[in-house]
C-alpha cells in the first residue's frame, strides 16, 4: 500500500481507538490476556512514542512514562501520542529509522503502527460491544504484514519453526490470494480479508464457520501453529 493510504488509515484508526477511551476503562479485553482497556490504551499510546523515536531518533531504547490513569487525562494524553508519531511518520517511507525487522526505513513503521492500531482498535471495540468492520484494504496488508514480517520473526527469535508445507491464504472480498511455506499448498483457507486477519492474530478460530477450508486440513494446520504471530 502506498504511505499516503497507511497514514491515512492510521490516523482514522488512531482516532476511532481514542473514541473507545471514553467507555468503561476498566472493560477486560478479551484477546489481550488480562489487560483491560485503560491497559491497551497505555501499551498502543507508549508504543506510539516508541515508534516515533526509532524514526526520529533512529534507536530502539526508548521508553515512555506510563499513561495516566485518570481518564479525562488519558484521552489527552493518547490523542498526544498519536500526534508526535503522525508527525514523525510524515515524511519520505524511504528515509532511514531503527526498526525490529527489515526494511529498516520510515516506511516500515507507516505500515506497523497502521496495522498494530487496527487490531488493537477492534480490540477496544469488540470489548464494548461496538466492534466495526475492518478496512479490507487495510486487514490484506495485514495478512501480508504476518506472512512478510511477523511469522519469520517469530522464527528468527526462536518462537517458532519454519513451516513444513506451503499453506494458501485467499481473500474472498478482494480476491487476494498469499502462499506461505515451502512447495506447492497443501491445503488452502478462505474468508474475507478481515477474518483471515483475525485468525492469524488469534482473535478468530480457524474452525470459524465464516472460514473455509481445502485439502489437506492437518497439515494446513500445522503450518498456522507456528504460532505465526506474539
Amino acid at each position: 500500500m502506498r504511505a499516503t493510504d497507511l497514514l491515512r488509515g492510521l490516523r482514522r484508526e488512531l482516532e476511532a481507538f481514542r473514541d473507545c477511551l471514553y467507555a468503561d476503562l476498566s472493560t477486560p479485553i478479551q484477546h489481550c490476556g488480562d489487560w483491560t482497556l485503560h491497559d491497551l490504551a497505555d501499551h498502543l499510546g507508549r508504543e506510539n512514542l516508541w515508534a516515533a523515536a526509532a524514526v526520529e531518533e533512529r534507536q530502539g531504547g526508548y521508553k515512555a512514562p506510563p499513561a495516566p490513569r485518570d481518564a479525562a487525562e488519558l484521552g489527552r494524553w493518547f490523542e498526544g501520542t498519536f500526534r508526535t508519531l503522525l508527525e514523525a511518520l510524515d515524511t519520505d517511507p524511504a528515509t532511514g529509522a531503527w526498526t525490529f525487522h527489515p526494511p529498516h526505513t520510515v516506511g516500515f513503521w507507516q505500515r506497523r503502527r497502521c496495522l498494530e492500531t487496527l487490531v488493537h482498535r477492534w480490540d477496544a471495540e469488540h470489548a464494548l460491544g461496538t466492534a466495526r468492520p475492518l478496512d479490507p484494504e487495510l486487514a490484506g496488508e495485514g495478512v501480508a504484514e504476518v506472512l512478510d514480517t511477523m511469522a519469520p520473526r517469530q522464527i528468527a527469535r526462536g518462537r517458532a519453526t519454519s513451516p513444513p508445507h506451503a499453506l494458501r491464504l485467499l481473500a474472498t472480498d478482494t480476491g487476494t490470494s498469499w502462499t506461505y511455506g515451502p512447495g506447492d499448498p497443501v491445503a488452502e483457507i478462505a474468508a474475507t480479508a478481515e477474518n483471515l486477519l483475525l485468525m492469524l492474530w488469534n482473535r478468530l478460530p480457524d474452525s470459524h464457520p465464516a472460514i473455509t477450508w481445502a485439502g489437506d486440513e492437518a497439515a494446513g494446520r500445522s503450518v498456522l501453529a507456528g504460532p505465526l504471530t506474539p
